[in-house]
């Protein structure tokens, strides 16, 4: 028997509008649920390169986040990548904090491909006078990523962070994202650049000018507070050779930077320029050919295990420079890194004389530096080191100590050191002292809050 209501037209219509608007939600609930499953997928090495080689502009060009100038320089991006990973194979790759590593054989990385590198092998020793240890390290687990993925790269192979097109069109164009930073930040201080200036950097750091081979600190690590855009801060090492437009330099140390490696924690990064910063003429990482990668544990523009806790436990690593002949009548400039819980010494790889262009760096460097150095998104500037005065010291400020430098005749130096900082309201670098060599070394503590006052 059929109830009167179920025979009303009215009725009927209003529990079918029901029925729709229930279907409808549905619909759209189960439509988002798949999207974040989608978003949350792991994406193989060769699904990236795929994306990426029929992505169009018009799909990057109206997204929020994306600052690219226009198709022509969405273009550049795109083929920039593809040159990256052409005929490169992968079969393993991993998420570590939010980003993905390819293991990327290494004969097949960027520089050795584009460069036509014959790779060199592996310095047969450390700077006369470098402990040179040869214990070994404590094993590596073998960690999974969120996916299941083992997170170390097999023997012959190099975890290459993956460089995507949601990265670089957060820049305007390509240039701007190989830059070492916007308006000049992150290059090189001058000890005689007077006042600083309206916008560009603010620095803390520590030099010397003298012919050498390289040289070496340990740097705290901390994980600042920055904020998003173009603010940065960073501490880190320079060696530079040359002047003017004809200077160079090979860089290295931590730095927070979102815009650039899209993280929560502040990563390791190298940096190099041929010809005085100029755009074309230098990159992080492995994100131009430039850098050739030997080693399968660092992570470059990765981050790290653990940070310094402000009065409480300390973090660091220890990076080192050192010009190397090859063999073949070239010098490379080779990368050796040891965390805390290392004690041995690893050879990461090396910058190949050839991209050096025959310049003052081919030869040696003529400068040492050590320090930190920020740069604003507004008109607030971030924090430097750890946030802390120099004088807060040992647990709460940040410092570079077992400072030394190779001298032309490859023995090991204690340097002389003289401070410069340029905004003194905001960040400070402490006058160097010496320790125990066992200890501290030749160091130095630096850096300050930031804020709205940075003259």
């Amino acid at each position: 028997m059929k109830t009167a209501n179920a025979t009303n037209p009215v009725v009927r219509a209003a529990k079918q509008s029901i029925i729709l608007s229930v279907l409808l939600v549905l619909i759209v609930f189960s439509g988002r649920g798949n999207a974040q499953s989608n978003s949350q997928q792991f994406v193989a090495f060769q699904d990236f390169v795929a994306n990426t080689a029929t992505a169009s502009s018009s799909d990057y060009l109206a997204q929020p986040a994306s600052q690219v100038k226009d198709a022509a320089a969405f273009e550049q991006m795109r083929q920039h990548i593809l040159g990256l990973y052409q005929g490169v194979q992968v079969d393993h790759s991993f998420v570590q904090d939010s980003q993905y590593f390819d293991c990327v054989p290494v004969a097949q990385q960027p520089s050795v491909r584009l460069l036509g590198i014959t790779i060199a092998a592996t310095p047969a020793a450390m700077p006369s006078g470098e402990d040179a240890s040869a214990q070994a390290n404590p094993a590596v687990e073998d960690a999974l990523d969120e996916f299941g993925n083992s997170v170390n790269c097999e023997e012959n192979t190099i975890p290459m962070r993956r460089i995507t097109l949601d990265q670089l069109t957060r820049f305007a164009t390509l240039d701007d994202f190989l830059q070492k930073g916007p308006d000049g930040a992150g290059q090189v201080g001058e000890p005689d650049e007077g006042p600083a200036p309206a916008g560009g950097k603010r620095y803390a750091h520590e030099y010397q000018t003298v012919n050498n081979l390289g040289g070496r600190s340990e740097l705290s690590l901390w994980d600042l507070t920055v904020g998003p855009g173009d603010e940065f801060s960073l501490s880190q090492q320079w060696y530079v050779g040359g002047t003017g437009d004809a200077r160079q330099t090979v860089e290295g140390g931590w730095i927070k930077y979102p815009k650039h490696f899209d993280k929560d924690h502040a990563v390791l990064f190298i940096f190099y320029t041929s010809k005085n910063y100029q755009k074309g003429f230098g990159c992080y990482n492995l994100e131009c050919a430039a850098f050739v990668q030997t080693d399968n544990t660092w992570k470059l523009g990765g981050a790290f295990p653990k940070y310094s806790v402000s009065g409480g436990e300390q973090h660091w690593f220890s990076m080192e420079w050192y010009l190397v002949p090859n063999g073949a009548g070239e010098k490379n400039w080779w990368l050796l890194l040891k965390s805390d819980a290392d004690v041995q010494w690893k050879w990461v790889g090396y910058y190949p004389e050839k991209i050096f262009d025959g310049g003052q760096m081919t030869k040696n460097a003529e400068s040492i530096d050590y320090g930190g150095e920020t740069d604003p998104d507004q008109d607030i500037w971030p924090p430097m080191g750890s946030g802390a005065w120099p004088d807060k010291g040992w647990t709460l400020a940040a410092y570079h100590s077992n400072i030394k430098y190779t001298d032309t005749s490859r023995n090991v130096k204690t340097p002389t050191l003289t401070p410069v900082q340029n905004s003194d309201n905001c960040y400070k670098v402490a006058t160097p002292a010496v320790n125990n060599a066992a200890a501290w070394g030749t160091y130095f503590f630096f850096g300050g809050p930031g804020g709205k006052d940075c003259k």
